[in-house]
């Protein structure tokens, strides 16, 4: 079942997916060689409560910590831990927010430090293959328009698409219909109407697409354990432009000051 949104969901789900978009810019202050994955985590957790939300992925399916942070082979729901970052990493860091009982989730990958040309250029691809997707995300288009954008911008550059793990509908759940992969056909898939609240997140490996899931049961990684990026927003689909109702502004403005 595909819930449309009214105009006012849509701008409380504006305000949780703002909050994420804040959270993310407070990491990217902090974020450098010798800071722990963990203290991200805790940094997250109370940023998001004194802004008046409580982290959306606590608790979520069992998951332990308040932001799922993945560093370099590792694609998504990393477990914050006491490892430190080291220079040369990349680390995506997924946060969810709930607040007025909607909720948002937006991704972004962090380099900490100077990184590889060829890994900043995964980075820079990765993120491009999302506004890609997010350009498609209009009335009247499909599921699968999104899909193929994404594919054809990040495997034209030579980089391949993780499949286990796909988009997702967002609103009062976390997870809702209908999921939205990173791959697919132009025409094909469920129509996109106005009202539909769409999470797009390109998961895009340097090497191989596959994946295998670590014994914690949560962590997913590249099998041939090369880096993999993930860049992430919430948008709703209008009869023009999508509304994208996360932000990068925040941690751009830091990362340009940094």
């Amino acid at each position: 079942m595909i819930y449309l949104k009214t105009s006012e969901e849509i701008e409380l789900l504006r305000e949780s997916n703002m909050l994420v978009g804040k959270t993310l810019g407070e990491l990217a202050k902090v974020i450098a060689p010798g800071v722990t994955t963990l203290q991200l985590d805790k940094l997250a957790d109370e940023f998001i409560r004194d802004n008046g939300g409580v982290p959306g992925f606590l608790g979520y399916g069992g998951f332990p910590n308040s932001v799922c942070i993945s560093v370099n082979e590792q694609v998504v729901h990393g477990i914050p831990s006491n490892y430190a970052l080291e220079e040369g990493d990349v680390v995506s860091i997924d946060c969810g927010v709930y607040k007025n009982k909607y909720h948002g989730d937006s991704c972004y990958t962090f380099a900490v430090g100077e990184i590889d040309p060829e890994v900043q250029r995964l980075l820079d691809v990765t993120k491009e293959s999302l506004y890609k997707g997010i350009e498609q995300a209009v009335e009247g288009k499909r599921i699968g328009d999104i899909g193929y954008a994404v594919q054809e911008h990040a495997e034209s550059a030579g980089y391949t698409v993780v499949r286990e793990l796909v988009g997702h509908g967002v609103g009062r759940d976390l997870h809702e219909d209908p999921q939205v992969p990173n791959y697919g056909r132009r025409g094909h898939g469920p129509k996109l109407k106005s009202g539909m609240v769409i999470a797009i997140e390109p998961m895009i490996n340097l090497g191989k697409r596959n994946v295998v899931q670590l014994a914690d049961g949560w962590t997913i990684c590249t099998r041939d354990n090369k880096p993999s990026a993930h860049f992430e927003h919430t948008i709703a689909v209008g009869k023009g432009d999508a509304d994208i109702l996360s932000s990068f502004k925040f941690v751009e403005e830091v990362l340009k000051n940094k």
